[in-house]
């Protein structure tokens, strides 16, 4: 169940780091959700290390530093995806 979570939550933040950053993103949804899934894991290693990991009700900074966390790794993750590949479309 812990492995279906870790998709889930990828798979949103991807999703809403894509619609933050401007401009269209060329990154396919399979490695959306896995940047999103290594962007919760930045977000939860900035949130321990500035000790708001584990507050009282809803974590909302450990949450809103896991969205930067996949902001930043999406925004970088999709620079390399078109340097990889090549080629980039350009939307008209």
């Amino acid at each position: 169940m812990t492995w279906l979570w870790a998709i889930i939550v990828g798979l949103v933040l991807g999703l809403i780091a894509k619609a933050i950053i401007p401009g269209k993103q060329q990154i396919p949804l399979w490695l959306t959700i896995i940047f999103g899934m290594l962007g919760s894991v930045l977000g939860n290693w900035a949130a321990t290390g500035l000790g708001v990991n584990e507050t009282k009700g809803i974590d909302w900074v450990r949450h809103l530093l896991q969205l930067a966390g996949a902001v930043i790794i999406v925004a970088i993750g999709d620079r390399l995806w078109v340097s990889v590949r090549g080629h980039r479309k350009h939307a008209t």
